[in-house]
């Protein structure tokens, strides 16, 4: 029998996953998948080279099976917003990227899990940024 946090971690897991396929199919490069730190845990790290300039995203995967306590997105409220640019920035000095500073950002990716059992993905780039 699962309780519910075993069952929350077990969506969670699959929306992960589903965001990662996604990603891949966009022709995005994954660095790094649940990125641990002293600071905490980044869900995906990848490489977007699809627009003008490659970035490294990091992404912020929030799956819900429904809208009932709001858009996923907006459970990335400020406090979160500082723990994930702290693990960014760990991230960053641990891969001792030297020079210029490559182009970042960070998206959140919104995952809806149906009825059916079939997951949605919406990426929001660019969800918030970081001082």
């Amino acid at each position: 029998m699962f309780s519910a946090d075993s069952n929350r971690k077990l969506v969670g897991a699959r929306g992960e996953i589903a965001v990662r396929t996604h990603l891949e199919g966009l022709g995005w490069r994954i660095l790094a998948a649940n990125y641990r730190c002293a600071q905490g845990e980044m869900d995906l790290i990848a490489y977007d080279i699809s627009g003008t300039d490659a970035t490294i995203v990091f992404v912020e995967v929030k799956t819900r099976r429904s809208t009932r306590h709001g858009a996923a997105a907006e459970a990335v409220g400020p406090r979160k917003q500082r723990r994930l640019a702290s693990i960014a920035a760990a991230y960053l000095a641990e891969q001792q990227v030297g020079g210029e500073e490559p182009a970042c950002r960070f998206d959140v990716a919104e995952v809806m899990l149906g009825p059916d059992g079939l997951m949605q993905v919406e990426l929001r780039h660019s969800a918030f940024i970081s001082d």
